[in-house]
């Protein structure tokens, strides 16, 4: 019986691969720098494994950036545009790989970046792949073959991770002419079949192909492909131990297709979907070998180890020893990196903390599981009376319930979740208060966090500064941004949140039932990476969040400044939540939370109140079948969290990288009086879902694309607005960015936004001059 991992965190423990890749971005290291970063990385994680007794060690988990775009570069998948980056700039690949990421901006060049999109349900962005009518494919990028002979220089034959080519095609999106983009598989296959003779001539024993779209509603043209391909790696490499890799999901009605492919080993999701194994052990052939993911790599709890072990018997019961593996239940990307660094008993009581696992501990319970497992009568009973332990006090433990917000919760009627009066009426309403012409303008929420700004906030809670000192550098600061968007002519103003450090984690520091870390971070996409809160127990509100600072930037200007504040439901997807009770029940505890939040702006006079969603769609379930239930509570939640207030009160939502075509019903039933949604980088082609549902409350199509750091011009917003303009109308149409400007610099924010005022000002004089 082998234990392996599916991928293990890439950014480094103290978060090492963001500080490197920022400095080279900004020209303060040296390539030879970055890389030298990324191979003490990669080192250190192999050996980490290989010390905890792991059988097979992924390689190629590590990516500077996005492991679907390092399989993009693998198959020269390079759209058109950036050649000019390597032919004319003479860059190295590797800026190639970071003008595809970011754009690129520089010597006359300016070529946008590709669009990114959300890993399946997770908090993380993919860079998604662009194909073209018969397109061709090679390799270009060594990566995989190079990282394989690195681990095999220190004595280790890795498992080389690979996105399958199913599902990488799957990833993707058609450009130009219209074709089905499995139809490139012809060209796409030799590639793979390529790589594979490399990585086989290498020694490489075991490849793992990632292939989660297996777990998702596909074609029969899906399920073709699969079978084809497979067939094909078999028939090259018979003696080749391949691993197909499913995640986030149950196989469901396409298990019989899985356990058909000619592979070695079927990894499953045994956290999503414990109910699969049952049939996948049924129709499994005899010379099948099963994965069985039972250690959670979405969350930070520790393993129940009896049941774990219960499952994994029960499987070499069916199949025998040799036939079972013990893994992740997927990549470990998703979790913080190692729980030792956590040791600050006034952030994380020890208690609580004994009922965490971390990204290493996880690695460490794989291997305790197989010794357990296979040892005898008296093995390991010291560890596994201390695990069964840790899980009884949880259980029973009084830090986790509150009779007072389960009986609130208890006491939710439908009426709580709706506004007095419809949307039409609100309109003309909020109209008469807030006066705001033909394309309104403002920002999402947040300003540049600058090295200064986080530098106050590190300061206080050293105790170098005081809180009366930090909170008159942030009111200087606030003061500063007010006056700023006053003079460039926003409309609608924000404060710019100088106070908060992330937009979850703010909020979760106010709440009861939130526990927070010191190094629990996990990347989001590229160098971003955000240190998600743990919700352990009964969420409540004991006072105000951000009245004070919501008002303060109020009384600076007679514009209008909104409140903002982060939906129930980003607060629960952006959270590792409790697994001891439905995720439902957790939202609304934290809907009637920010609802109180929300009436409390309102009591102290702001009028425009912007409660984020950006996880709404990342929420919905993978399977089509279970979206319903999840929309159900899911929008309700937020319609509880906003529903408190007059009609004169305009509530504002905001969702990035998101499709919205398949629940913008959905969508329209949140009943947000205005939505923001990220458009730029698909050129506003996400509107279309609300032209043909004639979505009927407004909408802020983003106009350019905060993620890179190239600064569009006014024309080039105008004619995102004028796109917009000719298919909604412009009664219902606002003005801003795509999303929060905190990770971004000062001088690009300024320039850019300049230029968004410039461009809403132009759309506002053809209106003008039409009437004339």
């Amino acid at each position: 019986m082998q234990t392996h991992i599916l991928g293990y965190p890439r950014i480094g423990s103290q978060r090492e691969l963001k500080k490197a890749s920022e400095n080279y971005w900004a020209d303060k290291i040296t390539l030879k720098e970055l890389l030298e970063t990324a191979a003490s990385i990669r080192k250190g994680n192999w050996e980490l494994q290989r010390a905890a007794g792991i059988n097979l060690i992924p390689s190629n988990d590590f990516s500077f950036y996005d492991q679907v775009l390092d399989m993009t570069m693998v198959v020269n998948a390079i759209p058109e545009r950036y050649h000019d980056v390597i032919l004319k700039e003479g860059k190295t690949e590797l800026d190639l790989y970071f003008a595809m990421a970011r754009g690129y901006q520089k010597n006359g060049l300016d070529i946008t970046a590709m669009e990114m999109t959300k890993w399946f349900d997770t908090n993380y962005h993919y860079i998604v792949p662009e194909f073209t009518k018969n397109q061709k494919f090679k390799l270009f990028s060594s990566k995989i073959i190079d990282e394989f002979k690195e681990a095999k220089r220190e004595g280790i034959i890795t498992k080389p991770v690979i996105i399958g080519p199913v599902s990488f095609l799957l990833l993707g999106k058609e450009k130009g002419e219209d074709f089905n983009r499995l139809d490139l598989i012809d060209s796409l296959l030799p590639v793979y079949l390529e790589l594979l003779t490399q990585l086989v001539a290498q020694g490489a024993e075991w490849i793992q192909f990632d292939e989660p779209y297996l777990a998702l509603d596909i074609d029969e043209q899906a399920k073709a492909t699969y079978a084809k391909v497979y067939k094909a790696i078999h028939q090259h490499f018979p003696k080749l131990n391949t691993l197909v890799a499913t995640y986030f999901e149950g196989l469901r009605s396409n298990v019989d297709l899985a356990v058909s492919l000619p592979v070695k080993a079927l990894h499953i999701d045994l956290v999503r979907a414990p109910e699969q194994l049952i049939s996948v052990l049924h129709k499994a052939p005899i010379d099948l070998t099963i994965s069985l993911g039972v250690v959670d790599g979405r969350n930070i709890w520790k393993n129940n180890f009896s049941e774990s072990i219960e499952i994994i018997k029960m499987a070499i019961n069916q199949i025998g020893e040799d036939k079972v593996m013990i893994g992740t239940s997927c990549s470990l990307l998703h979790s913080p990196c190692d729980l030792d660094h956590e040791n600050k008993e006034e952030t994380l009581t020890p208690i609580i903390k004994s009922w965490l696992a971390f990204a290493k501990q996880k690695v460490e319970e794989v291997a305790q599981l197989k010794k357990l497992v296979l040892g005898n009568a008296t093995t390991g009973l010291e560890e596994l009376s201390a695990n069964k332990h840790a899980h009884e006090i949880r259980q029973n433990s009084s830090l986790i319930h509150n009779a007072d917000v389960k009986k609130r919760v208890s006491n939710i009627i439908e009426s709580d979740a709706r506004r007095g009066s419809k949307f039409e009426a609100r309109k003309v309403a909020q109209q008469q208060v807030l006066n705001l012409p033909l394309y309104p303008t403002t920002t999402i929420g947040s300003f540049p966090q600058t090295k200064e700004v986080r530098s106050w906030r590190s300061q206080f809670k050293k105790g170098s500064i005081s809180e009366k000192e930090y909170n008159e550098l942030l009111a200087e600061e606030t003061s500063r941004a007010i006056e700023w968007q006053e003079n460039i002519g926003l409309d609608v103003l924000v404060h710019g949140e100088f106070e908060r450090n992330d937009m979850v984690e703010y909020f979760g520091e106010q709440l009861q039932g939130f526990v927070f870390t010191q190094n629990g971070w996990v990347q989001s996409y590229g160098s971003r990476c955000v240190k998600p809160p743990i919700i352990y127990g009964d969420v409540s509100r004991p006072e105000a969040m951000t009245v004070k600072w919501s008002t303060y930037a109020q009384e600076l200007t007679d514009k209008l400044v909104k409140g903002m504040l982060t939906g129930p439901v980003t607060i629960l997807q952006w959270s590792f939540v409790r697994n001891d009770q439905p995720r439902s029940v957790t939202c609304n505890q934290i809907a009637l939370a920010i609802r109180d939040e929300v009436e409390d702006l309102e009591d102290a006079g702001i009028k425009v109140i912007q409660i984020d969603e950006p996880a709404i769609r990342e929420g919905l379930p993978l399977r089509e079948s279970d979206w319903k239930e999840y929309l159900d509570w899911a929008i309700k939640a937020f319609r509880l969290s906003s529903s408190g207030v007059k009609d004169e009160t305009q509530i504002h939502t905001h969702m990035c990288y998101s499709e919205f075509n398949d629940i913008i019903e959905s969508i329209a039933d949140m009943d947000a009086d205005v939505i923001t949604i990220e458009c730029s980088r698909s050129q506003m082609e996400l509107l279309d879902a609300f032209v043909q549902f004639n979505y009927p409350n407004d909408i802020g199509p983003g106009v350019y694309d905060i993620h890179s750091p190239r600064v569009p011009n006014k024309s080039e917003m105008e004619e995102l607005l004028i796109k917009a303009k000719n298919v909604l109308p412009e009664g219902q149409l606002w003005v801003n960015p795509d999303c929060g400007l905190k990770t971004r610099g000062w001088e690009e924010t300024r320039k850019a936004l300049v230029e968004m005022v410039s461009a809403a000002q132009a759309m506002r004089e053809k209106v003008a001059a039409s009437v004339e």
